[in-house]
């Protein structure tokens, strides 16, 4: 069937995330990715939904950082920002008449902040966008992805799922879905990974669908 709409992880596929939580980790990129990764696991191994700010906090515990690191992280929030070429790249989409969908394993206070980031000037972007806490489970639980495809009312092979990481790829193609991975940092593939395109910038990802 033809794509009707695109859907986005947001805090890796959409945002760097990673560079304010290395800045959280004391400017330590070398802590900051191990944190990152632990927190990575965390939520795509627990399933039904924590308190997101509960398992970064645990998360910076685990690999030894202080409370100070996920304190800085969550207060400093609103200093996310989308990779350089996301605005236009979504812009480009809205013109080709795609429906754009995005879903987060987030709080919905933080998604909401986290997704204003990505916002065009007209902040009419996106159609439809979907926390884990608001679903009940972090992704890769199918339930997850299943909310954001029935709040854009489409079947699952009519989206794509540009996804942020590795985790992504596999839960959003168990449920029906084909797959770009913005692997903007060059994260490592977990055994099943095999999206249809694979690249370090969200255009290359999408040059498909931006012709």
């Amino acid at each position: 069937m033809p794509i009707r709409a695109i859907i986005f992880d947001l805090l890796t596929a959409l945002l760097d995330s990673w560079s304010l939580w290395d800045k959280a980790a004391n400017n330590d990129p070398e802590q900051g990715y191990k944190w990152r990764r632990r927190y990575l696991e965390l939520t795509f191994g627990c399933g039904a939904y924590q308190p997101y700010e509960d398992l970064v906090r645990t998360s910076a515990k685990d690999v030894g950082l202080p409370e100070t690191a996920p304190a800085y992280l969550i207060d400093n929030w609103d200093e996310l920002q989308p990779w350089p070429e996301v605005k236009q790249t979504l812009e480009k989409l809205k013109v080709k008449g795609y429906e754009l969908g995005v879903v987060s394993n987030c709080s919905i206070e933080l998604g909401r902040r986290a997704l204003q980031r990505c916002e065009t000037a007209d902040s009419t972007t996106f159609n439809a966008f979907i926390t884990a806490e608001e679903v009940g489970f972090y992704k890769p639980h199918p339930d997850t992805y299943r909310a954001i495809l029935s709040a854009l009312n489409v079947k699952p092979d009519e989206a794509i799922f540009v996804a942020g990481s590795s985790g992504d790829v596999v839960g959003a193609a168990a449920v029906g879905m084909q797959i770009v991975w913005h692997n903007r940092i060059g994260l490592p593939a977990l055994p099943g990974s095999v999206p249809l395109v694979e690249a370090r910038s969200l255009e290359v990802a999408l040059e498909g669908f931006l012709e």
